[in-house]
């Protein structure tokens, strides 16, 4: 009979623990306003990528030379500490020489530093900057 008992007292608290585990990571963060966070809202970013008008990664060619080239645009870009995380996750397609910047950066003057920062690594030929600034 105390080994029934043990056993069903240690399985009461492990419900109550569940359930308060639970009851607590359904509450909203102390200093946030209650009800759920408001969703991600891309619809903008989206609609620009659905149309066939600009590179995607998808059309990065496989070949050596433009891997190389990409390679060597996305080194020199994360390279340089004074742009922001968001500057840094750019996206970029290099084909025969020429490299095409996309994605949000925080200003105008970031968006000009990444072009700068891309034309001078050696093999490109051209830079298609369509980087956007954030909250414009």
């Amino acid at each position: 009979m105390d080994m029934k008992y043990r056993a069903l007292t240690a399985l009461l608290w492990g419900s109550v623990a569940s359930a308060s585990v639970l009851a607590f990571a359904q509450q909203a963060p102390t200093g946030s306003p209650a009800g759920p966070a408001p969703m991600a809202d891309n619809t903008k970013v989206n609609v620009r990528d659905k149309s066939h008008d600009g590179l995607t990664a998808f059309d990065q060619p496989n070949d050596a030379a433009d891997l190389k080239l990409a390679a060597d645009a996305r080194k020199a870009i994360v390279d340089d500490k004074s742009l922001s995380t968001m500057a840094h996750n750019v996206k970029l397609v290099a084909v025969n020489g020429a490299v095409t910047l996309r994605g949000p950066v925080h200003s105008d003057a970031e968006k000009a530093k990444v072009g700068q920062i891309v034309a001078k690594v050696g093999g490109v030929a051209k830079v298609d900057n369509q980087i956007d600034v954030k909250n414009q």
